[in-house]
């Protein structure tokens, strides 16, 4: 049985594909979120093809949800992998947008048949999002990570380069595959402050939405999201007017430049304990 189900073959011009997974490499929902909000703004329908979650998914960890209504139910929905195929207008190449969750299995295969999507697409280059937390402050621009097919990509874009070593989630794992299917690919990395991890974070989103839509030359109406960035933003500096211990903990942040610590995944866990050991033995 073949896990793509396909259900349109749209007709697309010189297509580009974005791509942001659920899960590991998706801290603060930013890559997720910059996907789902250039899906609402650019008007996407209904997905064209979907990998089936079968072979891919423990159940127990992603598991469908359901909608019942009158004693009946209504809907189930299971997190499958979705193709959106996307027409830009004024424009000469059209957008396919993938979204879904992180799979728990069998990613080589997994990614191989994204891929496949891909070619049987035509698409000519893709850029994957991600985010993770670092040692950043709210404050300043979001630091946005590079990491590609062919290192040129990253430097054209004027993106933050990377010495990372240690585990990868399925963005890394994608970006491989792209590289065996012969399709560029650019993945683009969000770092997100440690003491904000806990909610999602529309500033991190919208830095990953304007980049995306300034490497693919796109016409994005991105003015909403800036307007719930600006009001989440407002919502931190009134938390962070009610403690001078965490706001003199951001002053230090704002006076380093990020580095290749200060934007290491791996050191998210501790981190984490950071503003909390600072706020203990300073308050």
């Amino acid at each position: 049985m073949d896990a793509i189900h396909r259900f349109a073959k749209p007709q697309l011009r010189r297509p580009r594909a974005v791509i942001a997974f659920e899960g590991w490499g998706d801290a603060c929902e930013a890559a997720s979120g910059a996907a789902g909000y250039l899906l609402g703004t650019l008007d996407a329908g209904e997905p064209f093809a979907v990998i089936d979650p079968e072979e891919f998914f423990d159940f127990q960890a992603h598991r469908p949800t359901v909608t019942i209504g009158d004693g009946a139910t209504r809907k189930l929905t299971w997190p499958t992998t979705r193709f959106h195929d996307i027409s830009l207008p004024g424009h000469d190449r059209d957008l396919v947008v993938v979204s879904g969750d992180e799979p728990s299995y069998r990613w080589k295969t997994f990614s191989r048949y994204l891929t496949q999507v891909l070619c049987e697409s035509n698409v000519e280059d893709v850029i994957l999002l991600g985010s993770f937390i670092g040692q950043v402050a709210h404050t300043q621009a979001v630091p946005v990570v590079g990491v590609a097919t062919d290192p040129a990509l990253v430097i054209r874009n004027g993106l933050l380069t990377s010495e990372y070593e240690g585990p990868t989630g399925i963005v890394g794992v994608v970006l491989e595959a792209c590289r065996e299917a012969g399709i560029p690919a650019l993945a683009l990395w969000a770092a997100t402050p440690h003491y904000l991890a806990a909610n999602p974070n529309p500033k991190a989103m919208l830095a990953l939405a304007v980049r995306t839509a300034a490497i693919f030359d796109i016409d994005a109406d991105l003015s909403e999201l800036e307007t719930v960035t600006s009001e989440y933003l407002e919502r931190v500096d009134a938390a962070l007017a009610a403690s001078d211990e965490f706001s003199a903990y951001v002053s230090e942040l704002e006076q380093s430049e990020p580095t290749a610590d200060s934007l290491d995944p791996d050191q998210a866990e501790g981190l984490m304990t950071e503003i909390e050991d600072y706020l203990r033995y300073n308050g």
